[in-house]
């Protein structure tokens, strides 16, 4: 009798034991898909900005097409830089979990922001264009919408980090990867890289002219 005593009494224990792992696990896979869920909603935003830069360049593009002489290899480079954008093909609501696929995205975004920095230092030579209201309009837009990409990409890195940090902590560490929640990769470009310099028009007081920009 004791000991049929004792034996209820270690199954319990152990029953006790696994039903406390068992809502420990629960609660850890609940909270996997929730920092999942949130770095899925933080790349939606990533892709939202981005997208609006990509909306802005038609119109900036026909702005200083109308431009007398406008250098027409400029306007081509930033047309296929966008055009090669416009190309990839990446789930907008789902963050990629190849680094190969992040890596092809960046690339694909530093060579549009590379162009449109470009057309934005040889608008200089047009004082005309730079003192139109629409040019001046598409100008700020663009600040603007680089200012967000900034915040967007290290707000996507902070959540990544977190879910990292959770798929390797313990008890996640024990069944993460079997049910599926894999390491997501970082943007790992500096923002300053990713972000067109500013062009600054200093005009002499004299003459009127523009002086070298300021990067």
């Amino acid at each position: 009798m004791k000991k049929f005593g004792i034996g209820c009494a270690l199954m319990a224990g152990i029953g006790l034991v696994v039903l406390i792992l068992a809502l420990g696990a629960i609660a850890s896979y609940n909270q996997l898909v929730k920092l999942s869920q949130a770095v899925d909603n933080q790349w939606a935003q990533v892709q939202n900005v981005y997208q609006r830069r990509l909306d802005l360049i038609p119109n900036l593009v026909a702005t200083v097409s109308g431009a007398a002489e406008f250098e027409k290899s400029t306007l081509t480079e930033i047309t296929e830089a966008r055009a090669s954008v416009g190309q990839l093909r990446l789930d907008p609501n789902s963050a990629p979990v190849d680094p190969a696929k992040l890596a092809e995205f960046e690339k694909a975004q530093a060579a549009l922001s590379a162009a449109l920095a470009r057309l934005l230092l040889v608008v200089e030579r047009y004082p005309q264009l730079r003192a139109t209201e629409n040019f001046r309009d598409l100008q700020a837009q663009l600040e603007g919408t680089e200012n967000r990409i900034a915040v967007e990409r290290a707000r996507f890195n902070e959540a990544v980090r977190a879910y990292n940090t959770a798929i390797k902590s313990f008890p996640a560490l024990l069944y993460a990867g079997w049910l599926g929640f894999k390491e997501r990769p970082y943007f790992t470009a500096s923002t300053g890289a990713d972000t067109p310099p500013k062009v600054q028009f200093n005009f002499s007081p004299r003459t009127g002219q523009a002086q070298e920009p300021h990067n």
